[in-house]
């Protein structure tokens, strides 16, 4: 393969993970989910076998909180179900290239110093999916 085709197969994959990203993040905010995935998020879940599987992977690391109102079945489902309707394609991931879930980078929530400070757990609007 010489350096163009590698460069356009590249670029290809590019755009197909930005697809992938943007079809879960649409999809959490539509359920009111205060997540955010970036392409190392997804690349560290490449190393589970099936979309739900790494759904649910995520929520049990991240976001545990959530189980005490919703099971994980549900709430991967209901991700899932979401993100295809944007992008029923799975991106092939180059598993090599993975890294572990423990290397997620979290976004801190930047707050103002006028907003006020809540250490309430918000559940998201989950009903009617």
């Amino acid at each position: 393969m010489n350096p163009s085709q590698f460069d356009a197969r590249e670029s290809v994959l590019d755009a197909e993970v930005e697809a992938q990203l943007c079809a879960y993040n649409s999809a959490f905010d539509e359920l009111g989910l205060r997540f955010r995935w970036d392409a190392r998020t997804l690349a560290s879940l490449a190393m589970i076998d099936g979309e739900e599987a790494q759904i649910a992977a995520y929520i049990e690391m991240h976001h545990a909180h959530l189980l005490n109102a919703y099971s994980v079945v549900f709430l991967s489902r209901a991700i899932l179900e979401k993100k295809n309707a944007r992008y029923p394609a799975r991106v092939p991931m180059r598993v090599e290239s993975a890294l572990p879930l423990t290397d997620v980078v979290h976004q801190p929530k930047t707050t103002s110093r006028r907003e006020p400070v809540s250490y309430e757990i918000a559940l998201p609007a989950l009903a009617g999916v």
